[in-house]
């Protein structure tokens, strides 16, 4: 029987979790210990029960938004309901996490059903430091090295990998009605909705994505610094995400900007190539060190 307490038409933890082989990266590296590959994946199920309720749940979703945040208190008393959140509990307790960044990841959410449209870059990045930033900064806790330094490093990796997602979906978002492409830079190039509904991306289109691709890559040359301050796996990992979401940026750039006509994945074979360049890029850091 379902659970009175969870809204009807929440995805259920198989629906959730079933999306990670769809991620630009590795969740949950097998290179990683048992216990922070537990963890990773009991953060991203929250993350993206959150992304799920708040894009594509058949519901109230403001509503299912406010129950999950009651949730996450549960979840920290351990008296959860959802399976997602039972499961997130001994990770809450066990690291000791603050539910801060849980909680940014909803608010993102509940901005996402007001908000339709960023003006400029800089609103789209204050957008990252809810959407994005609070995953690295607890997949930096579950390793146990959450300094200042490296959350900072983490930010902007965090949201070069958001605006990468926002590129690969551009046609997906304005079915939602939604568009995280700043109006600054659709404006810069000439780029009206009408060219983002197209079926393939059009000069206007392209330039923008090229553009706003650019500025995604410049924040993920952040990955070598961060890979540089860690060790082992936990450096392997890290360099991992980064490499992933550079892997998606070649993907873009290999079809000029075309993310409407074109599925934009990462390639295998670009995602070894960008996880080697973030890896000599933290050596070379290190060095200088």
């Amino acid at each position: 029987m379902t659970d009175p307490t969870v809204p009807p038409g929440a995805p259920g933890a198989a629906a959730v979790m079933a999306k990670a082989k769809a991620e630009n990266f590795t969740v949950a590296s097998r290179l990683l210990p048992a216990a922070s590959r537990r963890h990773l994946l009991a953060i991203y199920g929250f993350a993206r029960l959150v992304d799920d309720l708040g894009d594509e749940a058949a519901l109230d979703r403001t509503a299912a938004l406010d129950w999950l945040e009651g949730e996450l208190t549960l979840a920290a008393e351990g008296r959860a309901t959802h399976p997602l959140l039972v499961q997130l509990t001994p990770t809450l307790r066990e690291l000791d996490l603050p539910l801060g960044p849980f909680r940014r990841l909803i608010a993102a959410n509940c901005q996402d059903q007001v908000v339709t449209q960023y003006e400029t870059f800089d609103d789209l990045l204050a957008y990252c430091a809810l959407s994005a930033n609070p995953v690295g900064e607890l997949v930096l806790r579950v390793f146990g090295v959450a300094t200042p330094e490296r959350l900072a490093l983490s930010d902007q990796v965090c949201s070069g990998l958001q605006i990468v997602e926002h590129l690969q979906d551009v046609g997906e978002d304005l079915q939602n009605g939604r568009v995280y492409l700043p109006q600054e830079d659709l404006d810069r190039f000439g780029c009206t909705e009408a060219d983002l509904a197209a079926s393939a991306a059009g000069a206007p289109a392209r330039a923008v994505v090229r553009y706003v691709a650019v500025r995604a890559r410049s924040l993920l040359t952040a990955a070598g610094p961060l890979a540089a301050t860690l060790r082992g796996r936990m450096r392997i990992a890290v360099a991992g995400y980064a490499a992933g979401g550079l892997a998606a940026l070649d993907a873009i750039d290999a079809v000029d900007g075309d993310v409407l006509g074109v599925e934009c994945r990462p390639r295998p074979h670009r995602v070894a190539a960008q996880l080697t360049s973030v890896l000599v890029a933290a050596a070379r850091t290190r060095g200088t060190r």
